[in-house]
């Protein structure tokens, strides 16, 4: 179980601390300068790390769901684990939603006109990291 930890956590890490670099320091570089490659340059090598990141979260994540929540117990709202599991769920669908929407119909077509709408995603992907990080500590510290 503590190796699952770990790994969850160093993904978290990459993850969440990829989008707030993003969003704290090159979003507002590019917004100051009108500069899209201020985040295609920071995108192209995020990538590389952050998607193996968020995939090793999801990976780690359901193994440890089901080691503190039985799947046959997961539709159940019984304790304020099976809460957290299903706000991380919903995290995880908006997140998906997100990149997807951001993927396919923002970076094709991806002009400066369109930097206040790539600007919005960045910062919604990187509340809901965080969302994720809180969420997470949650389900040991049970904060909600």
């Amino acid at each position: 179980m503590k190796w699952l930890i770990l790994f969850h956590v160093l993904g978290a890490c990459v993850w969440t601390g990829g989008h707030l670099v993003l969003s704290l320091g090159f979003l507002p570089a590019a917004i100051k300068t009108r500069d899209l490659s201020v985040i295609l340059n920071f995108e192209k090598y995020y990538e590389r790390i952050g998607i193996p990141a968020l995939l090793l979260q999801v990976i780690t994540g359901v193994w440890m769901a089901l080691l503190y929540v039985p799947f046959p117990y997961w539709f159940s709202w019984a304790t304020p684990h099976h809460v957290y599991l299903w706000t991380k769920l919903g995290l995880l669908v908006a997140t998906l939603v997100l990149a997807i929407h951001a993927r396919f119909f923002i970076f094709p077509k991806l002009t400066v006109m369109q930097l206040p709408s790539l600007a919005a995603h960045i910062i919604m992907a990187t509340v809901l990291a965080v969302a994720f990080v809180v969420t997470g500590l949650s389900f040991r510290l049970v904060f909600f």
